[in-house]
């Protein structure tokens, strides 16, 4: 016995080794069947080089005990320790996978499956593997024999016999041969089918591919057809049994466990969709109702059991389709898309871990190598491989990715799936999540040879990889773009010319000669600025690939940088800035409106990488009072009238620019940021934003008349009031100002004079805000006045209190629910609100006259301004369950309810259409619909603006301008139609609700 407190030569060896439990190992050792092993130091070595010599050796003792006899385990431990190759192999295996460990205890005889020694150029195939599986003649034994197989493919693996690529390959040979194995035990079971039929198994995915896991479901499509002379229906219905028999040999679990579970969810339709189809149905599928990642899955399609010519007739058939897939519509986009889900649909707690499917994992690199193999494939039979490393290969091979970019992520690629092989191994579970725990993560390690601090080098390798992996399509699919055309460093393989066409016209580029002139122009010759921008335009380029206008988005960039370029901040704050480049890339290729305020102001780059981009102050609209004060300091710093409009002309555009991009930004979303998902808060900023920059720039614009023609000394006070959307809240981009005017002579001030200077101070603003410009308009619109057009422009106070007295008409009334003070005298302002609303929201509601007085009006306005030839149910204004619906619905209750309900005395809709709901004048349900209705109505308003750079109340009929109308409501490329079709669903269950609360029907 060792003393207390002192430590045995033994336990001293044992930690010097690499045991983390010593004290165990000890005791294990201490057992008189492992004398030789614990006197052995070659034996000691040898389980101190496994990833877990704790593992190893409880592995070896369980075998020694599971001998059946002392001469077997004499035998056994003579071999360990006379032949090296053993040694290391079953050792190496034993401290790899617990999985493995417990199958050699229960089958103790199969550690002579390692016994051979086999020469680092010799590797099993699909015959070898087969014959190791004969004379399995049950499920049961299938899978005894199949983990022996398994047991000398680890073996290789962990000894590096094989690297990671020949493990995936045998591993997929392992399943050819079981699935034959399979096939065989069904047709055997099921004579009388197998006489009916031939029956194909073709191999999708990574079996495939020749790249198959340790553990992971085995990816096929059946294929069937009748023998000659059988009926075709009881042919397939016998093809089916035999299918299903085989998936069930692999996949259920028995006293041996399971095979893997055999996956038929590719076929077409899914798992809706029959199990078994002939070739003929099979074709007819892809040709007519396939989607872009079917023909993507077919890339790695291989035939593996069952009939080999129908097998091969299936291939030859499909092939032909997958080299025309990058010709469909939308084909870069879908496949970007899938990606795109696949991420989302990973839990935000493993996403981190998520060795396969997460940013910077194993998919990244597989769905970039196939998007470039279907893209370039169609012309260049060399890419065609099913193997994700041949394929990347070949692609270097080819000029279509950089070789040094290939190298990298070659090695990345290895690692990674090196990773994802002994994280399996280990129980033989599916996974691809990076253990949490110490231990695991320590074994890993070791088992990748990270001996020292083996925790730390695994994580440290691990997020280099991942790092090089995740800026895979900037290295994979646009950087050969700009190689093409700038003349990188020579020795590195370019695309033709031909070839940089080809796959910007895949990435969606219209114009794809005009794009390679603007790379060139952006991105050539040796200077600091072309070197950032060969930094940034892989990356740009793929955002702007994502939009509706991938043309616009490149020229607008370069229109953008030619501008800004030798200022020194530009290219650095897209260079460091993530979100700024992003943030840029999509408000460029969004539509007109943000890039020609932008082309204007050039310097309002900088707002797009303030913050984050959206909760950060950089796009967040600002409050009306610090706006209000910088408009009016611009003001008094001007020389005169004209000259201070045009300063307040130019913050206007500034922070015109700012919403735009901010709700760009947030209905788009980006890369760290998903797209918003509140529509009403959305509609609700922007309206906010652009009437409170409305009534800043008029309040300005009012401030510079009266400073030039009066000094501080108007004879009147003066006040505007907004009148429609204006004083709603509710401005669009490209909405007219409707306002109205009011005067009251100051104290010693003659009417006359009052009412002159008044009316010079309209007139003059107006010409100001009209003067010729480049900037959006704005303009006054004074119609809601008393009278119309054929009333004076500026009225009295005393005046409008003689008006609504005595010839008020009940849409005058109705006008006024949205009136509010918006600039000048606030006193005034007041007063006038106080005149209106007993007008407004009169003491005994409105009656039956008014009543029908306000349905004919509506129904006048209906058919006497709907534009000729305009489609009703796509009038955003006019149209039914449109703006005017919603609002005159909401209105009429106003009216009705107003002076009991306090909280309907609002001038914005959506406050007023919710506090009648709170007040039980409307269902919840209703209220719901008109909002949902109203919200989708204005965004389209709003989304027709940003794109044609002008004001539209009906869907642009150009197929691009309509896309981008869809893409900034959320609908991606290809599905325009379902915006329609929700649309008019929205306004349709909208216009019933009208129908109900407003007309009484």
């Amino acid at each position: 016995m060792t003393a207390p407190g002192r430590r045995s030569s033994t336990f001293t060896r044992l930690l010097r080794h690499g045991f983390t439990d010593p004290s165990a190992a000890e005791r294990l050792l201490a057992g008189e069947e492992l004398t030789e092993v614990r006197s052995d130091p070659v034996l000691l070595e040898a389980l101190g080089a496994t990833a877990d010599p704790d593992l190893a050796l409880g592995g070896l003792v369980r075998l020694l005990e599971a001998q059946p006899d002392p001469g077997a385990r004499r035998g056994l431990l003579d071999t360990l320790i006379a032949a090296k190759p053993l040694r290391d192999r079953l050792l190496g295996v034993l401290g790899a996978s617990a999985a493995l460990g417990d199958h050699l205890a229960r089958h103790p005889h199969d550690w002579q499956a390692l016994v051979t020694y086999e020469p680092q150029d010799l590797h099993p195939g699909v015959t070898e593997f087969e014959r190791g599986l004969a004379g399995a003649d049950d499920p049961v034994s299938l899978r005894v024999a199949y983990r022996r197989c398994l047991l000398s493919i680890a073996a290789r693996d962990v000894c590096g016999t094989t690297d990671v690529a020949e493990t995936a390959a045998e591993l997929a040979d392992l399943a050819t041969a079981t699935l034959r194995a399979a096939l065989a035990l069904a047709r055997a079971a099921a004579p009388d089918d197998a006489a009916l039929c031939r029956l194909a198994v073709v191999a999708m995915g990574k079996c495939g591919g020749h790249e198959l896991n340790y553990v992971s479901d085995v990816d096929v499509i059946f294929v069937g057809e009748a023998v000659e002379g059988a009926d075709e229906d009881k042919a397939l219905r016998a093809a089916t049994r035999l299918a299903s028999h085989l998936m069930r040999i692999c996949s259920e679990t028995t006293v041996e466990g399971s095979i893997w579970p055999v996956d038929a969810n590719l076929r077409p339709e899914g798992r809706n969709g029959p199990l078994v189809r002939t070739l003929s149905s099979h074709v007819a599928y892809y040709q007519r109702w396939a989607k872009t990642w079917e023909f993507q899955a077919l890339l790695k399609a291989r035939p593996v059991a069952g009939d080999p010519e129908l097998g091969a007739a299936y291939l030859a058939a499909l092939q032909p389709l997958v080299w025309q897939a990058a010709e469909r519509e939308n084909f870069v986009a879908d496949v970007q898309k899938m990606r795109r889900r696949v991420v989302e649909n990973i839990p935000v707690s493993e996403v981190d871990r998520e060795l396969k499917l997460g940013p910077g994992g194993l998919r990244d690199v597989e769905f970039a190598v196939q998007l470039l193999q279907l893209v370039h494939g169609r012309t260049d039979a060399s890419l065609r491989s099913a193997t994700t490393l041949k394929a990347l290969q070949a692609l270097a091979d080819g000029g279509y990715v950089g070789r040094a970019d290939a190298v990298q992520l070659d090695e990345a690629y290895r690692f990674l799936r090196t990773m994802e092989h002994r994280i399996q191994l280990y129980r033989l579970r599916r996974t691809h999540l990076v253990p949490e725990d110490e231990a695991d993560q320590r074994r890993l390690g070791r088992s990748l040879g990270l001996r020292t601090d083996p925790v730390a080098g695994l994580n440290r390798e691990w997020k280099r990889h991942a790092s090089v992996v995740r800026r895979l399509h900037e290295k994979l699919f646009y950087r050969p773009l700009l190689d093409a055309v700038a003349q990188l460093a020579s020795g590195e393989a370019r695309l033709s010319a031909v070839a940089a066409r080809e796959r910007l016209v895949a990435l969606g580029y219209a114009d794809p000669a005009s794009a390679l002139r603007h790379l060139e122009a952006l991105a050539s010759g040796v200077t600091r600025k072309a070197a950032i921008q060969r930094t940034l335009l892989p990356v740009l380029l793929g955002w702007f690939a994502d939009s509706a206008d991938p043309d616009a988005g490149l020229l607008n960039f370069r229109k953008v940088s030619d501008a800004l370029g030798k200022t020194p901040w530009y290219l650095r704050l897209l260079r460091d800035e993530g979100a700024a480049a992003e943030n840029l890339a999509r408000v460029l290729s969004a539509g007109r409106l943000a890039p020609d305020l932008l082309m204007r102001a050039p310097e309002a780059v900088a707002l797009l990488g303030d913050g984050d981009g959206r909760s950060g102050s950089g796009l967040e609209p600002r409050e009306r009072p610090p706006l209000e004060q910088e408009i009016l300091a611009t003001v008094r710093r001007a020389a005169g009238a004209e000259q201070a409009v045009t300063g307040v002309r130019g913050v206007r555009r500034r922070e015109l620019f700012r919403t735009a991009a901010g709700d760009i930004v947030s209905s788009y979303g980006t890369e760290t940021q998903p797209a918003e998902a509140d529509q009403g808060a959305l509609v609700d900023r922007v309206g906010a934003a652009v009437s409170d920059l409305t009534a800043a720039t008029l309040a300005g614009t009012l401030r510079a008349v009266v400073r030039e023609g009066w000094g501080d000394d108007l004879p009147t006070r003066f006040a505007i009031i907004g009148m429609g959307r204006f004083g709603g809240h509710e401005l669009g981009y490209g909405s007219d100002a409707d306002v109205i005017f009011v005067h009251e002579p100051r104290e010693g001030v003659e009417e006359r004079e009052a009412s002159e200077a008044a009316n010079r101070v309209v007139a003059e603003m107006r010409r100001l805000l009209q003067l010729p410009s480049a900037d959006p308009p704005l303009l006054i619109d004074a119609d809601l006045r008393p009278e119309g057009k054929s009333g004076p422009l500026v009225r009295t106070l005393k005046s409008y209190a003689a008006y609504y007295r005595r010839w008020s008409l009940v849409w005058e009334a109705q006008a006024l629910l949205r009136a509010e003070p918006v600039a000048g005298d606030e006193e005034l302002g007041r007063r006038f609100v106080e005149l209106i609303d007993p007008l407004r929201y009169p003491a005994d509601g409105l009656g039956d006259d008014a009543v029908r007085e306000i349905r004919r009006l509506k129904a006048r306005m209906e058919s006497e301004r709907m534009p000729r030839g305009a489609d009703p149910k796509l009038h955003t204004k006019l149209g039914p369950g449109g703006l005017s619906d919603v609002e005159w619905t909401v209105q009429l209750l106003q009216m009705r309810h107003g002076s009991t309900r306090p909280g309907l005395r609002t001038t914005r809709t959506r406050a007023a259409l919710a506090a009648a709901r709170e007040a039980g004048l409307i269902e919840a349900e209703h209220a719901g619909t008109l909002d949902e209705a109203w919200v989708l109505a204005t965004r389209v308003r709003n989304a027709v603006m940003l794109v044609r750079g002008r004001a539209g109340d009906t869907f642009p009929s150009e197929p691009r301008e309509l896309a981008a109308v869809g893409r900034y409501l959320g609908y991606g490329p290809g599905h325009v139609g379902e915006l329609l079709d929700a649309y008019r669903r929205t306004t349709r269950r909208a216009r019933t609700v009208v129908d109900e609360l407003f007309y009484g029907a």
